[in-house]
């Protein structure tokens, strides 16, 4: 293995390991090694070293939800810049599942030939080889983007609207087949997909095409003979960096506000579901947008991601994700162009649920805050304060609640109630730093009620688990876990409540639980964070805003707050003279 690709397997294996995945980190430090020493790729200068530059394929190795797409097919027509190789249908048929670069409106290898694998998580099989875009490749795609926002940003407001609003129609015709591949590629169930993640995603499309055509600025009177008015104008070409946890509607939250405004994007997907990433690529295409106006990469953080965050023609980077790579971002934008930056980060949000609460709609937020998506949830209610006078009957009911809940396979769509039902969590990594959370919780004393082990022999299923009598110093109470585990604390005065809750480095959400309207919006006021649920949890909607304070980000995204990270405000000022009039 050459010096310059130990230098990236190190430098993967390091991120990994800040990220606390331990073990799992060397395991698959020992796959990045063997693999690259049996195809003997380069990582350093973004060419393949073999095969003239083609991707070596694996033979066998797509799910058998996949089949490959079949001559003559309406697509074969449509866009004919593409071969065949790296399409596939599912069994549903529609679009196509595309596993290369989206760059300039066509699809393309990576300029290296390399390709990492995105694994099934219900039964850990390889679903397909997906091509990895390197330091070359997001060049090409700020290229692509460079070349194509002096046109797309001065186009008019109606034009863009009217395109957002033909991507979103086309995904309203097409959530079925979308909601099909993002439970196959994240785990998620397809019902949740299809009821939960395709409705907001929709609807954040729409949301923003009708912003496009109302952005404008303001004029103000200043002292003397002067006409003093402002632009908003669209920043220019902006980095887009998503998560794994809700990869349609996350990407909606990036290109959307980006697009209405004027910006150009080269959009990474997560490594661990890029497939409904390269899927909306295939639909902006089929939208009418210009080429190069959207370019969607899949890749690492430590590559691909990193290769974003430095690049001095990117204007702007927009990430969502955790704390620790936040930091990293903030970092190399800083080191570069001193981009601007938006970041939306980790969170371990308290619900306070007090003696003069209704139980029983407290147990279901509880539940809908910490086990929609299996926790994987950046918001969710990771630590439940519960008053002495309700402790009891609040772990009682909470703890035969979670018990209900189904473990699934996400392909199948038969079960109709989404918030009783689980997926497995997103990958093997995720699965063994969840389950050593548990571990730890266990070891320092907490009170395991329910679950606590893994739920299927196959697949990464962990079981609905709940601890309680937790303490403010061990880990499960202070640390972000991203799993399907309730931890359960109790307090004795309101006050203490809220001192302990902001007491914690994130400050993402929280929610309090009471009948007493003035003691609830008091409390709301006092809490640290940026979004409070009152007597609810997890309500999302385009038009409110969403972020965090202190580590849980900068900016916000959503409602008209997030077109703001996305255009320049300029100030032009004009001498008007004195007026004659004959």
């Amino acid at each position: 293995m050459s010096k310059d690709l130990a230098e990236s397997v190190a430098m993967i294996h390091k991120f990994l390991k800040q990220q606390g995945y331990g073990d799992s980190a060397k395991a698959l430090r020992r796959d990045f090694k063997k693999m690259f020493d049996e195809e003997d790729f380069s990582v350093s200068n973004g060419h393949s070293s073999g095969s003239n530059g083609r991707r070596v394929k694996r033979k066998g190795s797509f799910s058998s939800q996949f089949r490959k797409k079949s001559k003559g097919s309406d697509f074969n027509d449509t866009f004919d810049d593409d071969d065949d190789e790296g399409v596939f249908e599912t069994k549903r048929g529609g679009i196509p599942i595309q596993t290369k670069l989206f760059i300039g409106g066509k699809f393309v290898e990576s300029a290296s030939g390399r390709t990492f694998e995105t694994v099934n998580p219900a039964d850990g099989s390889v679903i397909c080889d997906v091509d990895w875009a390197q330091k070359g490749d997001v060049n090409a795609a700020v290229r692509a983007a460079r070349k194509a926002f002096p046109s797309w940003s001065t186009t008019t407001g109606p034009y863009r609207r009217d395109l957002l609003l033909k991507l979103a129609d086309l995904m309203e015709k097409h959530k079925e087949r979308l909601a099909e591949v993002e439970a196959l590629d994240s785990g998620k169930p397809y019902q949740v997909a299809l009821n939960l993640d395709l409705v907001l995603t929709i609807k954040c499309y729409r949301y923003y095409a009708g912003w496009a055509d109302k952005i404008m600025g303001e004029t103000m009177p200043i002292e003397g003979k002067y006409l003093c008015y402002t632009r908003k104008e669209p920043i220019g070409v902006c980095g887009q960096i998503t998560p794994w946890n809700f990869p349609l509607l996350m990407q909606a939250w990036k290109l959307a506000p980006a697009l209405a405004v004027g910006c150009t994007i080269v959009h990474k997907s997560s490594e661990k579901t890029p497939l409904t990433a390269l899927m909306v690529g295939y639909l902006i295409r089929e939208a009418g947008f210009p080429a190069g106006v959207v370019n969607i990469l899949s890749g690492d953080g430590p590559i691909t991601g990193e290769a974003i965050s430095r690049h001095p023609k990117i204007d702007k980077v927009a990430f969502t994700g955790s704390t620790g790579v936040g930091r990293l971002i903030m970092k190399a934008a800083a080191e570069t162009n001193l981009k601007k930056v938006t970041l939306e980060l980790g969170g371990k949000s308290p619900l306070i649920v007090c003696d003069d609460a209704d139980v029983d709609q407290a147990v279901a937020a509880g539940q809908l805050g910490l086990f929609i998506n299996s926790g994987q949830c950046c918001i969710a209610s990771g630590r439940i304060y519960v008053q002495d006078g309700v402790y009891d009957e609040y772990v009682r009911k909470a703890v035969k609640f979670a018990k209900k809940r189904k473990l699934v396979d996400p392909m199948e769509d038969g079960h109709k109630d989404i918030l009783a039902i689980q997926g497995p969590q997103v990958d093997k990594m995720q699965f063994d730093r969840v389950m050593k959370y548990i571990k730890d919780g266990k070891r320092e004393g907490a009170r395991l009620c329910c679950g606590g082990a893994r739920g299927s022999s196959n697949g990464y299923y962990i079981q609905p688990t709940i601890f309680a009598d937790v303490e403010e110093h061990m880990k499960v109470a202070r640390e972000e876990i991203f799993g399907p585990v309730m931890v359960i604390m109790r307090f004795s005065s309101l006050e203490e409540a809220i001192k302990r809750a902001n007491k914690s480095e994130f400050g993402l959400g929280a929610g309090i639980m009471t009948k007493d309207t003035a003691k609830a919006l008091a409390t709301a006021h006092k809490l640290n964070a940026g979004t409070v649920y009152v007597n609810c949890y997890n309500v999302f909607d385009a038009s409110a805003p969403f972020g965090g304070t202190k580590t849980s980000g900068i900016g916000r995204e959503l409602g008209p707050y997030g077109l703001q990270n996305y255009y320049e405000l300029k100030t032009v000022i004009v001498e008007t003279g004195s007026a004659k009039f004959d």
